[in-house]
């Protein structure tokens, strides 16, 4: 059998199910988005339910448009009718996923949410349907054919779910002007936390590891001093301190080759100068943009004035764990 063969396959047949759910998109899409944000806006949540495949990709929608500042939760349909309807509120804003729109235990529900004063937006891939009857805003993601070469198991169909969620909750985001400092505020666990929260003068090495020496002074006597700070750069600054260049180890090894005798020279004659820098109070996310792009590994910390305060090693983001 032809395993890769088959796997490209589903792959082709869900992306052109996914372009054709693209091309109907229209003004619905608007409508959606502008009640998902009037919700939040009123302090109003989106309740999210379906039933089977659909409910495990509500309940991925729901955790993406949480972590992403829209408040929503996941309501159980089976147990909606014995108490579960209690986390639905006037102002909410019900997102219901069906396919078919014909599904049992979420028709079933459809006469006791229409008791309370709650938008509903249908997902579905019939807009004749019942449920499609019944909302006010209905997201057609009707596909030609899953993925499934009997053309039974959900595969295009939720795929196409999952992707006008994703599309609905980072539309929302942008147009609530959700930004990377609120991102931070719901990831502060783990690498991507670390990496939201954490400022630059949190993780770079501060005065007390620093290798200041100004440009007069020889290569090995620089050398002394990034050895005592046990520092793989000195700093090279004027008699303000005020930023003029940086040298380090990588440098001294360069230039000894071509220049044997360089212990005994000025570091201002090899230094790199008006090097790369970055402020105290930027996010540390930054620091691995900045390494990567201009393939450095030591970046010197300034203040507002421009001053030298510190230094960071590519090796510290290790330490810290943003690697």
């Amino acid at each position: 059998m032809d395993f890769l063969g088959q796997a490209r396959r589903v792959f082709d047949i869900e992306i052109e199910g996914l372009r054709a759910v693209a091309a109907r998109l229209d003004g619905t899409f608007v409508q959606a988005v502008e009640a998902l944000r009037a919700c939040v806006g009123r302090r109003g949540k989106i309740v999210v339910v379906g039933v089977g495949k659909s409910g495990h990709i509500g309940e991925k929608i729901a955790a993406t448009l949480t972590s992403t500042g829209s408040p929503a939760v996941v309501l159980n349909s089976l147990n909606a009718l014995h108490g579960d309807l209690g986390i639905v509120s006037d102002g909410d804003v019900v997102l219901a996923l069906s396919y078919s729109g014909e599904t049992d235990e979420l028709n079933n529900l459809l006469p006791a949410l229409a008791r309370f004063d709650a938008g509903l937006i249908a997902i579905t891939g019939n807009p004749q349907s019942s449920l499609a009857r019944a909302a006010g805003i209905v997201l057609d993601v009707r596909v030609e054919q899953e993925a499934c070469p009997l053309n039974l198991a959900p595969t295009t169909s939720t795929t196409a779910m999952l992707s006008l969620g994703d599309a609905l909750a980072m539309v929302l985001l942008e147009a609530r002007g959700f930004d990377k400092d609120d991102f931070a505020r719901f990831h502060p666990g783990g690498q991507l936390g670390r990496s939201l929260l954490l400022r630059v003068s949190e993780i770079m090495r501060g005065a007390d590891r620093l290798a200041l020496v100004g440009p007069d002074e020889s290569i090995l006597d620089t050398i002394k001093v990034m050895n005592s700070r046990r520092a793989g750069a000195a700093v090279i600054v004027d008699p303000a301190e005020r930023l003029l260049g940086i040298f380090t180890h990588g440098d001294f090894a360069r230039h000894f080759t071509a220049a044997p005798d360089i212990a005994n020279h000025p570091v201002g004659r090899f230094m790199t100068p008006m090097p790369v820098t970055i402020r105290s109070d930027r996010l540390a996310a930054e620091v691995l943009h900045v390494l990567q792009t201009r393939r450095i590994d030591d970046l010197v910390v300034v203040d507002a004035e421009g001053r030298p305060v510190g230094i960071i090693d590519s090796q510290d983001l290790s330490r810290h764990k943003l690697l």
